[in-house]
């Protein structure tokens, strides 16, 4: 239950971290030179902080979400591997694993040399 918890954590963090990442501008305009508004309410600078910090604060979060997802990994008791059991079925089952010995079929008699091939 807590995996599938994290999992769901790391999917809205991932798709916070996109639209941060569409919304700022890569010569730090961004956000800022969009909304006329939000210059005479935050300023420029503090509009870019605020996107930086928010993309750092969300790339951590993603690794800590990482790290603890592996720790709380859920993982299978007493099953065995499908494709294991599967190749263990077919090998039981496969008459050309059987030993030599004798339950062992017969060898195939030699084909005969095709005299039209050595003149």
């Amino acid at each position: 239950m807590l995996y599938v918890f994290l999992v769901i954590l790391m999917l809205i963090a991932a798709v916070l971290m996109c639209f941060i990442v569409l919304i700022q501008n890569s010569k730090g305009g961004g956000l800022a030179s969009s909304f006329s508004s939000s210059n005479q309410i935050m300023g420029v600078r503090k509009t870019t902080d605020f996107l930086e910090k928010t993309t750092w604060g969300l790339a951590i979060a993603m690794v800590v979400i990482s790290i603890a997802s592996a720790y709380v990994l859920p993982t299978t008791s007493g099953r065995s591997d499908a494709i294991l059991e599967q190749a263990q079925k077919e090998e039981s089952t496969n008459p050309y694993n059987m030993p030599i010995g004798t339950n062992a079929p017969a060898e195939l008699p030699a084909a005969p040399a095709d005299s039209n091939a050595a003149q």
